[in-house]
């Protein structure tokens, strides 16, 4: 088993706590650049969330 399987399976049931833990740590990182890459960190929450969701068989939100 890989590392990325033993990890999708430690996610699995917690994907809200996971969407929260992606949200602090953009945070963490816009603070510690003075938001410098703001919008290249949120792209990669954005495509972390996606990635999650997928993983865990829920397709992504509709775009707005």
């Amino acid at each position: 088993m890989s590392m990325m399987d033993k990890l999708k399976q430690m996610l699995r049931g917690h994907e809200s706590q996971a969407e929260q833990a992606i949200d602090k740590a953009g945070d963490h990182v816009d603070s510690k650049t003075q938001n410098k890459y703001s919008s290249r960190v949120d792209t990669a929450q954005d495509k972390l969330k996606e990635q999650l969701r997928r993983d865990q068989g829920n397709p992504p939100p509709p775009q707005a």
